[in-house]
């Protein structure tokens, strides 16, 4: 069921590329009222087509220096709620996904250098009841951040 029509579409293309552009503008752009445009954001708001709205942050602006993946290997799948649960607690903690392969779990966290990941994962992650096993990847450069396509 496609709950999107092309104009909800268009709406869609411009506000990814920039989230900030006045409901004028879209409606200007779509041949369309300040009013369609507004209340079709809100349908698509509340039907959780869009699903967020607010700034995007700069970590390394902040004094996160190194972005990092952390695969975890739970002693029973079964204890992803609650593994998650004390994941939630850790605020470096922004991503977390149950997944199939080779780990349970993937989550993606900000550390402000070394010693803050060695204290994440050794004072904290490791010491979270289920966790049997980490691996961790350290992301060097962040070539690629977008959105899905609209199609």
């Amino acid at each position: 069921m496609n709950i999107l029509d092309d104009l909800d579409k268009k709406i869609l293309k411009i506000i990814t590329r920039n989230a900030r552009i006045p409901s004028k503008d879209i409606a200007g752009e779509c041949g369309v009222s300040r009013a369609a445009v507004h209340q079709r954001i809100q349908r698509m708001v509340e039907a959780g087509v869009i699903t967020g709205s607010g700034y995007s942050i700069n970590p390394k602006l902040l004094g996160y220096g190194a972005c990092t993946y952390i695969g975890l290997k739970l002693e029973r799948g079964s204890m992803y709620r609650n593994v998650v649960e004390e994941l939630a607690k850790i605020g470096e903690v922004v991503e977390c996904h149950f997944t199939t392969g080779p780990y349970t779990m993937l989550i993606k966290l900000y550390a402000r250098d070394n010693d803050h990941l060695m204290d994440l994962l050794n004072g904290k992650i490791q010491h979270i009841p289920g966790v049997a096993a980490t691996e961790t990847l350290i992301s060097l450069e962040q070539s690629l951040s977008r959105e899905v396509p609209i199609v």
